[in-house]
């Protein structure tokens, strides 16, 4: 991993980091990681992928080694994604892009298959279909807590931020992630998530770390779509999809709505291959192995399928 070369592209608000795995002289699919994730979360997967093609992952703003958002601007996550996107693929001049997501990931690489329909040549999703539908009820009911909460955030200095020994950072992550990342992926991905606190020391703890994410994503919950839009633009993409659930997986507030953003997408879509592999939310980071034939597999078939609705794997 210490010969995998960091990427920094510039925005306007500072720099978007990376890791470019692979070959330097091939366009990278561009892999997009998880809501409060960063690009560490391909570290186990990146290596099997690699053989076969350039990888590009990217922290998204806000998100390990990227800079955060200006004071005052709000994470608006599936529409910030979409645009960066939109950036990156601008910045290296590419005619067409194929994408890996995870969770948050793979839902911004839905809406650039469906805003950019003859640009993207193939998406991966993992365990995730669209953006998240949530009740509109809960949606309403939410905003001004979120509201008064991102004011709360933006305002906590350096100084206030909480910091912890190497053993409770990871541990935190653990016991926030329910089991869905094991103690060692935690460790995986930290590498890119935490950083050494302003003081070497505190309260006797020893060396001493923050979370380098920004504190403000934890109330990234608005902006989100409804029913109809999602699957409206399901309607749009055209690209040859491979959706990958995990099972259990994650947890979604109406999983009844997966399925039938899958058969939305297959309307139009090339072609649509959908496998159920058992595995935690962050399947790819515990077992990335249990995936990554499927992933090659995709990449390496025929393109030259009718527009129609797609073939289906079980």
């Amino acid at each position: 991993m210490a010969d995998v070369p960091e990427i920094e592209i510039p925005v306007p608000w500072g720099h978007v980091t990376g890791k470019w795995w692979g070959p330097r002289d091939k366009q990278p699919v561009l892999a997009l990681h998880g809501w409060q994730d960063n690009a560490g979360t391909f570290d186990k997967l990146a290596p099997l992928l690699t053989p076969h093609m350039a990888l590009l992952c990217i922290d998204m703003p806000g998100h390990g080694r990227s800079s955060h958002y200006p004071k005052g601007q709000y994470y608006y996550l599936f529409w910030d994604g979409l645009l960066l996107v939109r950036r990156i693929v601008k910045h290296f001049n590419w005619n067409s892009v194929s994408i890996i997501g995870h969770s948050l990931g793979g839902a911004i690489g839905f809406l650039y298959a469906a805003s950019f329909p003859e640009e993207i040549d193939k998406l991966v999703q993992l365990d995730i279909v669209s953006p998240t539908v949530r009740d509109i009820s809960r949606v309403v009911n939410d905003t001004g807590t979120m509201i008064d909460r991102f004011l709360k955030y933006e305002n906590l200095s350096v100084e206030n931020m909480p910091c912890y020994n190497y053993d409770e950072m990871i541990g935190i992550v653990v016991d926030a992630y329910k089991s869905s990342l094991t103690k060692d992926s935690s460790e995986v991905m930290m590498k890119r998530g935490m950083v050494p606190a302003a003081s070497a020391t505190t309260n006797g703890k020893g060396d001493t770390y923050n979370f380098c994410r920004d504190v403000r994503l934890k109330v990234a919950g608005m902006g989100m779509l409804s029913l109809d839009m999602v699957l409206e633009y399901a309607t749009k993409i055209k690209c040859e999809v491979l959706n990958l659930k995990a099972n259990p997986g994650m947890r979604f507030d109406n999983p009844q709505y997966y399925g039938l953003v899958l058969d939305k997408v297959r309307e139009n879509a090339k072609r649509v291959v959908y496998h159920e592999v058992e595995g935690t939310h962050h399947l790819h980071l515990n077992n990335p192995e249990r995936i990554s034939s499927h992933i090659i597999s995709f990449f390496n078939s025929s393109t030259n399928l009718p527009n129609a609705g797609g073939d289906a794997a079980a």
